[in-house]
């Protein structure tokens, strides 16, 4: 089974022949109708939904503002500890 080579299932061999009769052209149109099918499949949040989505996304945000600063206090303080020799003790 490993030494016979793989083949191509039928509908991707029609998608290749399609490809190729329909050109540069055919194909950016093809590409824009698929773009447009897709965006009617969007649903747009409710305000209260949105409302919601906000206030997550900005809380998470601080919380990760607040976890990098911490982490940058912390190994700012132990690089000046080790390279420089200031005491780790007081913090300011």
């Amino acid at each position: 089974m490993a030494d016979t080579p793989a083949k191509t299932s039928g509908a991707r061999r029609e998608r290749e022949t399609e490809q190729k009769k329909r050109g540069l052209l055919g194909g950016i149109l093809q590409f824009f109708r698929e773009v447009v099918a897709e965006l009617k499949k969007v649903v747009t949040p409710t305000r209260k939904e949105l409302i919601n989505y906000t206030l997550v996304v900005l809380a998470f945000v601080i919380v990760m503002m607040l976890l990098v600063t911490v982490l940058d206090f912390i190994f700012g303080r132990l690089a000046g500890f080790v390279f420089g020799g200031t005491p780790l003790w007081p913090l300011w």
